[in-house]
């Protein structure tokens, strides 16, 4: 009997883990989704060599708070910005043709997508609005509250009424973080 009980709290506890997690997709699979559910999108470029970004997904895309608001707001992107995915954007292809699997772990060439949307430091979130179209790259490391400002200023289309850095400033002072770290 007690191993059945052991067993079922195991059991309830991965569960628990599973539903805390970012529901992570392809870029092709997002830029679909949206054509039936219009969303916006949050990509995670990152690379496998890099240190702030393994930090990330420990420390902030596990979250609680960052987890339920991404997965109720956006669709979650994991996009190596060094990797050989073949990534279908506006009609055009974008791949990785100078990719060197046995650098696989290790600096290798840029993705021509991640050329493409001006993406040269990792990590770092870029977020797409409900069309598919580039809005913003958030270059670096950021804590859950830190990264709540941009996911709401996004998710909520703020960022369209912040024309200048006085309103940007503004909004950044009068922000309230609402995140557990």
């Amino acid at each position: 009997m007690k191993k059945l009980i052991v067993l079922i709290i195991v059991l309830a506890f991965n569960l628990t883990l599973k539903a805390q997690e970012i529901k992570w997709i392809s870029l092709n699979k997002a830029l679909e989704l949206q054509k039936e559910n219009p969303k916006k999108i949050m990509m995670d470029v990152y690379t496998n060599w890099c240190g702030p970004c393994k930090m990330l997904d420990k420390q902030t895309f596990q979250n609680k708070d960052v987890v339920a608001y991404v997965n109720k707001n956006y669709y979650a992107v994991k996009f190596n910005g060094e990797g050989n995915e073949a990534i279908n954007y506006k009609g055009d292809s974008f791949g990785n043709p100078n990719y060197d699997k046995t650098r696989a772990n290790s600096r290798n060439s840029a993705h021509e997508f991640a050329d493409f949307m001006g993406i040269n430091a990792y990590p770092t979130i870029a977020f797409l609005n409900e069309k598919g179209e580039f809005v913003i790259p958030i270059k670096g490391f950021h804590e859950p509250q830190q990264l709540e400002f941009y996911l709401k200023m996004l998710a909520n289309d703020k960022y369209m009424e912040l024309t200048t850095q006085e309103k940007f400033i503004e909004y950044q002072n009068s922000f309230k973080p609402e995140f557990k770290s």
